[in-house]
Formats: structure tokens, C-alpha cells, sequence
């Protein structure tokens, strides 16, 4: 029976020994992504910041009163949700945090009377929500590890094109920020309509009021607004996309070094009852040659015994 059960313990040993392998290589390639993926973001800022800044002049010279995506609607009906979540999965709670924080705001949304719907980019949060039975608007997906701008065009035109048909009366992003290695938090950022608060702070950011811009427009700045503002939209998904992907690559590194760590502490723990169970079985092995011995020395002195009793032969 102990043979039985070292071998038994002996086969989980290395099972557990390959997955230890696996989840090592998976924390040393999430490490190394996420450096990259930090550059990135650090990389798109400047860009998110000028046509910030250049959207607030606009704004500031008079161009906002007639552009549709910086006036809100009066009443606002329907919600849409841009919900960035990652492909796959072993990263923790990374999709989990963000999905909960999606349905806390639908749940509000429906128990307040109004209307949602959602968008999804990431394939994990397309079949949490599809297999929940949750409004659907579009879903995208196969580049949260990496995405690129053409991707945040492709969504950008999405949603703004369903926001000037009238289909959504709002659009928020709900994303995981990246601020550093060991740190990233759910945020819920307005995206559509751009009023003027949201304009002049950014990605969430807060800055100073400033005054009109003494900046002359060739053509007038509602035009060039018109032709901005979607450029700012998609700008505003990239840089959500890029936190995103950050956020994905340091849940993973975390969540592998966490399962590399417990297959060694379960290497150990098999090992030590591996060896109490190979340490019982010799006890079992010596006890029977012992025993065994014991019988024969046992049998021959009897043998012994009965020769003597028997007397000399006259």
C-alpha cells in the first residue's frame, strides 16, 4: 500500500513540477510586456495631450456651441458602455474587476428607469455578458495584449456614429488604468458627448481654466471641430486601450508569480509526505525481514531441540 501511494505522490510531484514551469514562463514573458507596454502609454501622451490642448482652443474660440458631440441631449435615455476587459484569461481578478464595475453601472442604470447597452472589447467580457443575457451593441476583440490605433478608429467610428444616430444619448469608457507595476484601478470615464469640464481635463485629468485662445482658424473652428472631435474620441480609446493592455500584462505577472509560488509550497508539502510515506514503507520492509528472521531462527533452534532429545543411537 505505501509503494502504491508513493508512486501515486511521486506522479503528482511532477505534474505539479511541469505547471510550475508554465507558470514561471508566463510571469518572466508578462514582466517583460509590461516595460513595453509602459512605454506606450508613456508614448501616446504627448499626443493625447496636444489635441487636448488644441481641442480647448478650439472650443475656447466659439466652435463648441454647434458641434453635436460637444452638446449633450437634454435627456439622457440610453447609456452606452465601452467595456475594455483582455482576451484571455490567468490574470487574476483583471477581468472580473472591470465586469463588475460595468454591471454596478447597468444595475443603476435599470433600477433608475433607463435604457443601456454595451460594448464590448475584449473576448472575455463579450461571453460573460452575452451568456448573461445583457444588451449587446457591438463587440470587439483579439488585440487586448497589444492593440494598435487602427483598432481605437474602428471603435471610435462605432460608437460615434451610433451617438449621431441617436442610438446612445451617452457613452462612458470603463477600463483599467494603469498607474504603475504594482498598482491599477477600475475607472469610469465619460467619452461621448465632450462637454466642455471633460474637454479641458483630458483622460480624467484636472487642469486650469483658461481664457480664449488668440489662435486664427482656416476654416472656421466648427468645422475644424467637427473634423477633430473624432479624432479626439478614438485618441481618448487609444490611450484607455494602452492602460488597458499595461493593466493586463501586470494582473498576469502578478497572478503567475502567485502560482509559481504556491507549486513550490505544494512541491514541498507532497515531498514531505512522499518521504513519510517511503520512510513507512522501509519501516514495513525491515519489520517483515525481521520478522521473517525471527520465524526461521526460531524453526531451526526447535529442529535443533528435538535432535538432542532424541538420545545417541547404541
Amino acid at each position: 500500500m505505501a509503494g502504491g501511494q508513493e508512486r501515486i505522490l511521486r506522479g503528482r510531484i511532477r505534474s505539479v513540477q511541469a505547471t510550475k514551469k508554465i507558470t514561471r514562463a508566463m510571469e518572466l514573458i508578462a514582466a517583460s510586456r509590461i516595460v513595453k507596454a509602459q512605454q506606450r502609454v508613456v508614448a501616446a501622451v504627448p499626443y493625447s495631450e496636444q489635441i487636448t490642448e488644441v481641442v480647448k482652443d478650439l472650443a475656447a474660440a466659439g466652435g463648441a456651441s454647434q458641434s453635436p458631440l460637444l452638446n449633450g441631449r437634454g435627456e439622457v435615455k440610453t447609456t452606452a458602455y465601452v467595456v475594455i476587459a483582455a482576451d484571455r484569461g490567468l490574470c487574476g481578478g483583471y477581468n472580473a474587476g472591470v465586469q463588475r464595475a460595468a454591471e454596478g453601472e447597468v444595475k443603476a442604470d435599470v433600477l433608475a428607469g433607463k435604457d443601456y447597452q454595451l460594448v464590448t472589447v475584449g473576448r472575455k467580457a463579450e461571453g460573460y455578458f452575452k451568456f448573461r443575457g445583457y444588451k449587446m451593441a457591438a463587440s470587439f476583440g483579439g488585440f487586448s495584449g497589444a492593440p494598435s490605433y487602427a483598432q481605437a478608429r474602428e471603435i471610435g467610428q462605432e460608437v460615434v456614429k451610433r451617438f449621431l444616430e441617436g442610438e446612445f444619448d451617452r457613452v462612458e469608457l470603463v477600463y483599467t488604468r494603469f498607474i504603475s507595476a504594482g498598482s491599477q484601478e477600475v475607472v469610469l470615464r465619460p467619452l461621448v458627448p465632450l462637454d466642455r469640464e471633460t474637454v479641458a481635463g483630458g483622460d480624467g485629468k484636472t487642469s486650469a481654466e483658461t481664457g480664449a485662445a488668440d489662435y486664427e482658424f482656416e476654416p472656421d473652428p466648427t468645422t475644424i471641430l467637427d473634423t477633430l472631435l473624432p479624432r479626439y474620441v478614438e485618441a481618448r480609446i487609444y490611450a484607455a486601450l494602452l492602460n488597458a493592455a499595461a493593466s493586463e500584462h501586470a494582473f498576469r505577472q502578478r497572478a503567475m508569480k502567485s502560482a509559481t509560488d504556491n507549486a513550490e509550497e505544494l512541491i514541498k508539502n507532497l515531498s514531505r509526505v512522499m518521504n513519510r510515506a517511503r520512510q513507512d514503507s522501509i519501516t514495513t520492509e525491515i519489520m517483515e525481514i525481521v520478522s521473517g528472521s525471527e520465524a526461521l531462527s526460531g524453526g531451526k533452534a526447535e529442529r535443533q531441540l528435538q535432535l538432542v532429545d532424541l538420545g545417541p543411537i547404541e
